[in-house]
């Protein structure tokens, strides 16, 4: 069977990163996105899980803080008025 380059762009850092993992895997960068290829064709879909990124710390924190207060409302603070909360927001 015939073979063609493929050329593709990739951030620096994200190349060197992904060298490392599949040679401590035994294999080299074409055979790695070979084997994703044919693997994405067998299944007729991505062979992996696409997702937003994890929460950061901070994040996680304001959700867990969201919960609370819908636990228990009279945890923070509430506003009727929407040009007083902005007012108090942005001071």
């Amino acid at each position: 069977m015939a073979t063609v380059n493929v050329t593709m762009r990739m951030d620096e850092k994200l190349k060197a990163q992904l060298q490392e993992l599949v040679s401590n895997l035994g294999m080299d960068m074409t055979t790695f996105f070979t084997i994703s290829a044919k693997q994405a064709v067998r299944e007729q879909r991505i062979p992996f899980s696409i997702s937003m990124e994890i929460p950061n710390e901070e994040t996680r924190e304001a959700i867990e803080e969201v919960r609370q207060m819908k636990k228990n409302p009279s945890f923070g603070k509430t506003y009727t008025d929407v040009d007083e909360m902005m007012k108090e927001l942005l001071a």
